[in-house]
């Protein structure tokens, strides 16, 4: 099994990019900060909700590359959705996009 781990790569692995914060974690470092905050829920679940400070980009909306591209790439970005799952996949994507500092809210905003 090891010999096509290394093969292949294993699928659970983690990033360096990207980090996996608990909600305790994610708090400590976004609140009462000026850091890049990023809800990708929808405007409607965004509008229901948010931590503070956070600007909120849907991740369906066709616009997303075209907002996180006006982020800075080289500073820390944070991000979070409702569960854990559009960040998740958010995290991929800013990874491919360049970004060299993510960190993704283990669970989403229902553990915040």
């Amino acid at each position: 099994m090891s010999f096509f781990t290394s093969l292949f790569g294993s699928k659970t692995s983690q990033s360096d990019t990207i980090k996996l914060l608990s909600p305790e974690e994610f708090k400590a470092q976004v609140e009462n900060k000026k850091v890049q905050l990023v809800d990708v829920r929808t405007p409607a679940e965004f509008n229901s909700g948010h931590i503070k400070g956070a600007k909120n980009i849907d991740f369906f909306s066709g616009k997303f590359n075209i907002e996180f591209n006006k982020l800075n790439k080289d500073k820390a970005v944070y991000v979070y959705c409702r569960s854990g799952s559009r960040s998740r996949q958010t995290s991929r994507k800013l990874e491919a996009l360049g970004f060299t500092e993510i960190y993704d809210l283990r669970g989403g905003i229902l553990r915040y």
